[in-house]
């Protein structure tokens, strides 16, 4: 059969000028695959005169399928599995994939409290990748390398922790009616290490906060500190630190009791972590916990038919009380870490 002017001779390629009546549609018979358009099920035949009729495509029987598929990541891309971004236990799983806020990046990795990157970055002193960062808010890859300014160090190392010995009558957080607040007792004439250290000076109250709490009714170590870093190590959900406690108790505790407070009590509908309990003496109790719920210790004993007369905490972490006297403080030192 002899092929019309126009499909794939010379005169179709650069237009045929002397044809008249309407322009033929462009064939798409002789495209390479990709240039052709997606088939549809509703083929039209060529306007050629003495072309065959074209076939219709077959219809895409999963285009619904082909819509909602996710696009694949390019050739070489290898995608981690969702993990912690920092290599201690955080409460944030950040996608690597998934831009989010720079200051909640760096306190997922521990540089510093989100409020505190955010003073740092508004200031210029935040590296991404090498570059300055000072746009608050700016978002940013968790899998970025962030640099902080020797300037930011330095604020961040001027932050100061209190370890006080609350006396039983003082409350941890907000004063409650005639009770005081820790932070009230607070000053010059109860700082235990005024003559080797910083001495007290007003500004180290700014910005301070009970890092935990302990019962109005219980003494020992309590921590306030300026630094968000290691507010977060205390008292995030999955913290690890552990705590001690001497606690004088009345009653009879048998060892079936004795192994219930080690393990296998619950609180408020929520299984207890298992704990360190072991008879100090012969009226007190010696616990290491890593969990802090509302009078822990007092309800636990409780269950097993102990009344809790005295608690006192001693350790947190590896920071003692030591012989820091009842109703005073002192600075933490450089060298000590929880």
């Amino acid at each position: 059969m002899k092929k019309p002017a126009g499909r794939n001779g010379s005169a179709g390629r650069s237009g045929d000028s002397g044809r008249t009546g309407p322009p033929k549609r462009p064939s798409t018979r002789n495209q390479p695959e990709a240039a052709k358009p997606a088939a549809s099920g509703r083929g039209r035949p060529s306007t050629g005169s003495k072309a065959a009729p074209a076939k219709p495509a077959a219809p895409n029987r999963n285009r619904a399928a082909t819509r909602s598929a996710p696009v694949a990541p390019p050739a070489g891309t290898v995608r981690p599995r969702r993990s912690k971004v920092t290599g201690t236990n955080t409460m944030d799983m950040l996608d690597p994939f998934e831009p989010q806020r720079l200051s909640k990046i760096m306190a997922a990795k521990g540089l510093c409290s989100r409020r505190e990157a955010d003073f740092l970055i508004e200031n210029g002193w935040v590296r991404v990748n090498g570059k300055v960062m000072d746009e608050l808010g700016a978002k940013v890859l968790p899998t970025v390398t962030i640099d902080l300014d020797a300037k930011a160090k330095n604020v961040l190392g001027k932050q100061v922790t209190i370890l006080y010995h609350k006396p039983i009558g003082v409350v941890s957080g907000q004063p409650e009616g005639r009770y005081k607040a820790a932070m009230e007792c607070l000053g010059l004439e109860n700082q235990f290490d005024r003559k080797t250290a910083t001495p007290f000076q007003p500004a180290m109250l700014k910005g301070l906060a009970p890092a935990g709490r302990l019962d109005i009714d219980s003494t020992g170590l309590l921590v306030l500190t300026q630094d968000g870093r290691i507010a977060k190590q205390l008292i995030d959900a999955n913290s690890t630190v552990d705590k001690e406690y001497l606690v004088r108790v009345e009653g009879e505790l048998t060892d079936r009791g004795l192994e219930m407070l080690r393990h296998g009590l619950s609180l408020d509908g929520e299984a207890l972590k298992p704990a360190r309990v072991s008879w100090q003496n012969e009226d007190q109790l010696r616990f290491i916990l890593n969990e802090g719920k509302k009078r822990q210790i007092r309800r636990m004993c409780e269950i097993v038919g102990l009344k809790v007369i005295g608690l006192k905490r001693v350790r947190i972490g590896r920071v003692m009380l030591g012989d820091l006297p009842v109703g005073q403080w002192r600075l933490l030192t450089p060298e000590e870490r929880f």
